[in-house]
């Protein structure tokens, strides 16, 4: 069994099913072309489809929500704060635009 990402026209992730590749050929669950593997161990596709991930189709890769508005993909498409985060136990503020020790 294989792990499948439906994704919508705009590429965000709806949902994600285990299921044979002949199953999602078959247009039970629509058409084909709107579902995507995806590899729970990071095997391909850079990281495990989730829901609201983004398909980026020229890369062939899942990206990850962006968790602050204020955080830029980097060029492994990774997620970066505008500061790296401090050695220890830290937390994103995006109030402030700062990390915040725990």
């Amino acid at each position: 069994m294989s792990h499948f990402a439906q994704i919508n026209s705009n590429g965000v992730v709806l949902q994600v099913i285990v299921a044979e590749q002949n199953f999602i050929n078959s247009g039970v669950v629509g058409d084909s072309f709107n579902w995507v593997q995806t590899s729970y161990n990071n095997n391909f596709r850079k990281q495990y489809a989730g829901v609201g991930s983004k398909w980026d189709k020229v890369n062939e890769i899942f990206i990850a929500p962006q968790p602050y508005a204020s955080w830029a993909l980097d060029g492994s498409h990774d997620w970066q704060p505008p500061t790296p985060k401090p050695d220890g136990d830290y937390l994103w503020n995006e109030g402030t635009q700062a990390w915040d020790a725990v």
